[in-house]
């Protein structure tokens, strides 16, 4: 149906015309900043209102809910809230790199606390904002007019600040968005200097000014290649830390870790509330007490740990999760020509230098045209001078003055009228001289003006110098820190703290780690306590005390080898836990079981693996061929049926290797006697056994520290390594340990020192935990230091039917 004379339309059309002219205003009136004064609508009205106000730096303050009215009545026709949070904004120090608007009264805090109603606070420029209106009223800017036509605002600020850098912005339009970080103004006036001297300069030269973000709140930036890939592209990502320290305090004095400085736009009260909350869960673990010390000297949060806590691994976690580490997301979107445009810093930069030689231009026109009109003026006002009295006589009797001072003295409309505005009493005390200095002056002054009109290069020497004033009178240091390390993501490793582990694993392939402490230190022949309960037909075999960061590495009956983290491990805080089937972990074959485990903090290059089967063979690898052990296992070694691994260690090429039977012989032999083989290889004969014999263990000879050796029914002792011959490779070797039914067969042994302590399991899953040596000369206590052909004291008092399987030591 048609009305009158309407046309019908295609709502199709209608709605993309409608919402592009929607998507538009948004665009250029609300969300996006102008590239030239980095300003969006609003800030722009409200600072241009309160200049207007004449709210000068160094005026008296006046009442916000004054100034909000007169931005709303002139120029911005929207809620008083939005005009309000704009103005406060621009006051807040920890949001504004360079505050523009100096505020009296509440105007928020970094804990989110909302500002003070309007009629509370009040407000005037700040003394940077004074470099915003330097030349605005020379015809430097355009201006429209107002909602209702009633005034004029400017389009644009005539700024000497480089405020889309230097402030930064942020904002949703429709269908993009921009979040741009605040810069230090003497980086980036140096960077603006350095492109006017050479507009083709790298990128590189220029972040030799420019740094990265400075943001008002300080911090840590991570890495610098977010940093080049934003200036480069105009988008990219920067990781921001909060600064940080560690207090271990005393005594008396819990350890803390103590926070002066938060990522930009971090909220420190809801901050402060996660990291307690995180505490409480246990997500984090411990964290004591949460406290915010902060006052008006500066920020500082404090967090106590807990005694057993480890500092850097409970940070790491704070890390993780809270924003302590916070990415700051930079898409560097403004309105260059009135379009959304994304900006590298170097266009950003050209976009300025091109404003400023603008408003220079338009300024020098102005000057041009104001000097060109005062010597105009001059010239009449000579004329007059030299005729004074006709002059005088023509105002006081002619019956048309104006028509007759231009046509008898050929004067200007212009000319006349500023004769005619003057007093007659003025006219006639003119002195020619002032006269026809001023006329001088201007005339100089007009052929400067003309000169730098005329010559590009001299504008861009005004812009210059005015640049370097900006930096003089308003830069200051950076805040922000930018670090040279780029790692700013934590594994699960990185939050785990380092803790002595004992890990133990039983003959059916239990596997299980406890903390070491559980096991509380005995004296010699206690004991002991339960360490695991073993079911029937099932003993404990293999023991190892382990940090949680380290490498465990499974050797199993076939050769193979099968590594897991000592943190990735079941952990049972209950001594006595049985633990997990080791099948669960790997893929281990059915008639397959471990021979020994072997903890590796590290794998070291030019550093090998030595390998002894229990028939005495062994062999040598590089050590880092079992940096990675895919998940299906590694073949560390071939060997006869029968036989298997039992024990493993990591040796230098100098270093001398130990090897003990469980008849109590050993042999010690350089490392480098043995080939370096491949992995899929066989030994070599490391030891010749006796009848019935076996090796049980195996150990890198240390200057100046004992052999340990342990039997099955608790028995063991002390020998000073220079006991032990070096021999040749696959000798008989010499006694180390006197067995004899009372003291049982050899089940360990291990080059010690002095300060360590052994933690001794038997089958039944009972452990000890004794220090190997306690005090100093005759008063020594502890394991006896005794000769190579000795039985040793008792070590553990152990139940009938028990016996030791497997020793461990640690410092």
């Amino acid at each position: 149906m048609v009305l009158g004379n309407t046309k019908p339309i295609q709502m199709r059309d209608e709605m993309q015309k409608s919402y592009l002219a929607y998507a538009m205003s948004v665009i250029i009136s609300r969300a996006l900043p102008d590239a030239r004064d980095g300003l969006k609508p609003v800030h722009r009205r409200i600072l241009y209102a309160m200049n207007d106000m004449g709210l000068k730096y160094n005026t008296s303050y006046k009442k916000s809910a004054r100034i909000v009215g007169e931005v709303l009545g002139k120029y911005h026709p929207h809620g008083d809230s939005s005009v309000y949070d704009a103005m406060v904004r621009m006051a807040q120090d920890f949001s504004m790199r360079y505050p523009l608007v100096e505020g009296q009264g509440n105007f928020g805090s970094v804990d989110d606390d909302p500002p003070a109603a309007m009629r509370y606070t009040e407000a005037k420029l700040a003394k940077i904002s004074e470099a915003l209106f330097i030349d605005i009223d020379k015809d430097t800017v355009p201006f429209s007019n107002n909602f209702d036509d009633s005034l004029t605002e400017p389009i644009v600020l005539p700024t000497r600040l480089p405020g889309l850098l230097i402030n930064g912005s942020s904002g949703i339009a429709v269908g993009m968005a921009t979040n741009i970080p605040p810069h230090n103004l003497g980086e980036v006036c140096d960077a603006l200097v350095a492109y006017i001297d050479d507009e083709n300069i790298s990128l590189e030269s220029l972040m030799q000014h420019v740094k990265g973000p400075d943001f008002p709140t300080a911090g840590i930036i991570l890495g610098k290649e977010g940093i080049k890939q934003a200036f480069a592209t105009g988008q990219g990502k920067v990781i921001v830390r909060a600064r940080v320290y560690i207090s271990e305090g005393n005594d008396t004095d819990k350890r803390k870790i103590v926070i002066t400085e938060l990522p930009y736009l971090t909220n420190k009260a809801a901050l402060v509330a996660k990291i307690a909350d995180l505490g409480k869960e246990k997500t984090v673990v411990g964290i004591g007490e949460v406290r915010d010390e902060s006052d008006r000297q500066g920020m500082r949060v404090v967090i106590e740990l807990k005694r057993d806590a480890q500092p850097q691994k409970v940070l790491n976690a704070l890390y993780k999760y809270t924003a302590l580490q916070s990415s700051f997301p930079i898409n560097m979107i403004a309105l260059v020509d009135g379009q959304p445009q994304t900006l590298t810093l170097k266009e950003a930069l050209r976009v300025f230098v091109e404003f400023r030689q603008e408003v220079v231009t338009k300024r020098t026109r102005f000057e041009l045209k104001s000097a060109k009109e005062r010597a105009h003026i001059l010239e009449g006002l000579t004329i007059a001078l030299d005729n004074i009295d006709r002059v005088i006589e023509i105002i006081r009797f002619g019956d048309e003055p104006k028509s007759q001072l231009m046509t008898e003295f050929a004067l200007s409309a212009a000319q006349t009228q500023a004769i005619l505005d003057l007093q007659l009493k003025r006219l006639a005390k003119l002195e020619s001289t002032k006269i026809k200095e001023e006329y001088d002056v201007l005339l100089k002054l007009i052929e400067k003006l003309i000169g730098i009109l005329n010559d590009k290069k001299s504008i861009l020497v005004i812009v210059r110098q005015e640049i370097l004033e900006v930096k003089e009178r308003y830069a200051n240091l950076r805040r922000t820190e930018i670090a040279e390390q780029a790692v700013a993501t934590f594994s699960e490793e990185d939050l785990v703290p380092h803790e002595s582990m004992v890990v133990t694993i039983s003959s059916r392939g239990f596997v299980k780690r406890v903390p070491a402490q559980v096991y509380r230190a005995q004296h010699r022949g206690g004991k002991g306590i339960i360490g695991m309960t073993v079911r029937e037909q099932d003993d404990v075999r293999h023991l190892t005390i382990a940090d949680t960061h380290d490498c465990i590495l499974f050797f199993t009956t076939r050769g193979k080898i099968f590594s897991n983290k000592c943190h990735e491990l079941p952990e049972d805080r209950n001594r006595t836990a049985k633990g997990m089937a080791v099948i669960n972990l790997f893929p281990i074959g059915e008639k397959e079981r471990v021979t020994t485990i072997m903890a590796v903090p590290e794998f070291k290059e030019g550093r090998y693996m030595i390998m002894a089967t229990k028939m005495g063979e062994v062999k040598k690898i590089n050590l880092s061929e079992f940096a990675a052990v895919r998940s299906s296992g590694l073949l560390a070694m071939d060997f006869a049926e029968g036989d298997e691994l039992v024990s493993a260690c990591i040796a230098d090429e100098n270093e001398d290797v130990i090897i003990i039977t469980e008849h109590g012989q050993s042999i010690t032999f350089p490392a480098s006697d043995i080939r370096t083989s491949q992995r899929a290889s066989g030994g070599v004969c490391g030891i010749k056994l006796g009848s019935g014999d076996s090796v049980v263990a195996m150990d890198i000879m240390k200057e100046s520290q004992y052999v340990l050796v342990a039997s099955e029914n608790g028995y063991g002792k002390l020998t000073p390594q220079q006991d032990y011959p070096r021999q040749k490779r696959s000798g008989s070797g010499v006694r180390t340990f006197n067995v004899v039914t009372k003291s049982g067969k050899v089940v360990g042994a291990e080059v010690v020192s002095t300060n360590e302590e052994l933690m001794v399991i038997t089958k039944n899953g009972i452990v000890i935990r004794t220090p190997i040596r306690e005090g100093e000369g005759e008063n020594s206590k502890g394991i006896s230091i005794q000769g190579r052909t000795t039985q040793g004291v008792k070590i553990i008092d152990l139940d009938d039917g028990d016996s030791a399987v497997a020793i461990s030591t640690s410092n």
